[in-house]
């Protein structure tokens, strides 16, 4: 189940409860693409955020559509989310922690930098 649409974080639980129950919904990285290239939450399509602003009205046009954006730690991806959110798509969040948390909580054996 998703986070209540006043809720602007989703915790790496939540993520990983979602992912287990088989719900659809978008997973965005917003980090650089060689910040990608170090390591990634499988399933995650990169939207950097040096470009965000310019490409999301054609990548983020369903304002029904759930997204979970993550980044490094969780302040780029929290900006991005309020950025959607502002332009009328309500069901967005940040990974709280990024995938420095993920790696800790859910993948120890992911690549960390």
């Amino acid at each position: 189940m998703f986070p209540s649409p006043e809720k602007l974080e989703i915790s790496c639980e939540e993520l990983q409860a979602l992912r287990e129950a088989g719900e659809p919904f978008r997973l965005v990285d917003c980090r650089e693409e060689d910040e990608w290239n170090i390591c990634r939450i499988e399933g995650a399509e990169l939207a950097p955020l040096s470009s965000f602003a310019e490409d999301a009205p054609q990548r983020f046009a369903d304002p029904a559509e759930p997204i979970v954006i993550y980044c490094h730690h969780g302040m780029r991806s929290a900006n991005a989310a309020r950025f959607l959110r502002q332009r009328g798509l309500s069901h967005v969040w940040s990974l709280a922690g990024g995938v420095e948390d993920w790696a800790v909580e859910m993948d120890p054996a992911m690549a960390r930098y």
